[in-house]
């Protein structure tokens, strides 16, 4: 399923003035649809929040984060990865202590999913294979739900605006980040195999080489003995004897020809393993290719995802421009109109006292 919303609600989103490191600067205009996601593939729970097309929370919720109730209203906590304090600002104590109460929630799962994970890795030496399915990011489904805080919070517009949705690029940005953490994840058990049966086929190969060695030490000494016998039949007078010696040189031989038949055996099963890890060699080219070609995706989106967002900034800078001159002309025009109105009252006048 991937990455899907588990709780919304709405809030003014701060964070703390990185040179201060004590004032709040407001990220938001207006409340905004703060949501847990929780990512099935990788058993993670994320806090997101976007202000239209622009994430302006993606905090990771870790076993060590503490949310801490400063007011009312009012509540924040620390994300060492981000480098930042979040905080959230409220229209009601109840939507605060929710709040609180999934982060309280989702923080002890974390917790949970990290000892499970551990004591697996511990059980285990061979890290199980992620389903190679893409995951897309779902929608936001906010509850509606304004307001500002009237003790911590700095004033804000109080009139909620629309979320947009993401923008397809994005969600084609985070379906190329799924997928190129799994090729990853296959690229690094590859990795792991790919050692133990190089090692397995180094120590083959030395093994190979003791055998051959063995066996031409066998049929020197079945020659050995072949010339022996022959040598017995040819001196001996003693037939029975002759017989004798023979009948357990021909047995030592076939006990030696067994040996010579298991080696052999043994060296066609060494020579398959070394085929299945040129195979599995040549998977791990594959799969290494594929991540390049995911990452070059990857940046390809990143670069539209960038071109978009300064064509919006352009496009809201021109709206900006046109509003302002608009409201110079209604005011040139505004003057016109009184001073028409002036001259008018004038004529009249000059009328009446003619």
């Amino acid at each position: 399923m991937g990455e899907q919303p588990i709780f919304s609600t709405r809030a003014h989103v701060f964070q703390i003035d990185p040179n201060t490191k004590k004032n709040w600067v407001p990220t938001s205009k207006h409340a905004v649809t703060v949501s847990y996601f929780y990512d099935s593939t990788r058993n993670v729970y994320r806090i997101i929040s976007l202000d239209g097309s622009k994430a302006i929370i993606n905090s990771t919720i870790t076993p060590n984060m503490t949310f801490t109730k400063t007011s009312q209203k009012f509540g924040q906590w620390a994300d060492s990865r981000a480098n930042t304090v979040y905080g959230l600002g409220f229209s009601s104590e109840h939507h605060l202590s929710k709040f609180a109460e999934k982060f309280q929630e989702f923080k002890e799962a974390a917790r949970l999913a990290k000892e499970k994970s551990q004591e697996k890795m511990e059980l285990t030496s061979t890290p199980s294979q992620e389903s190679a399915g893409g995951d897309l990011q779902s929608p936001l489904t906010p509850e509606s739900i304004n307001g500002t805080d009237d003790e911590r919070t700095p004033d804000v517009t109080q009139n909620s605006e629309p979320r947009a949705e993401p923008t397809q690029n994005a969600l084609s940005f985070s379906h190329s980040s799924a997928i190129s953490k799994h090729w990853e994840a296959e690229l690094a058990t590859l990795k792991g195999n790919n050692a133990k049966l190089t090692a397995a086929l180094l120590e083959s190969t030395a093994n190979v080489k003791q055998w051959k060695q063995q066996l031409a030490a066998y049929q020197e000494e079945a020659e050995r003995l072949h010339k022996r016998v022959t040598e017995l039949e040819c001196v001996s007078s003693q037939a029975n004897a002759v017989h004798t010696h023979k009948t357990e040189l021909n047995q030592t031989i076939q006990e030696l020809e067994e040996t010579l038949k298991v080696k052999e055996e043994e060296i066609e099963r060494l020579k398959q393993e070394i085929d299945n890890a040129r195979e599995l060699q040549e998977q791990r080219d594959s799969l290494t290719q594929k991540l390049q070609e995911v990452e070059i995706r990857n940046k390809d989106l990143e670069g539209q995802l960038s071109d978009l967002e300064q064509r919006l900034e352009k496009s809201q800078n021109e709206q900006e421009a046109f509003r302002s001159n608009l409201k110079t002309l209604l005011e040139i025009l505004d003057g016109k109109i009184f001073e028409l109105t002036e001259l008018r009252d004038n004529l009249a006048k000059l009328l009446e006292c003619s």
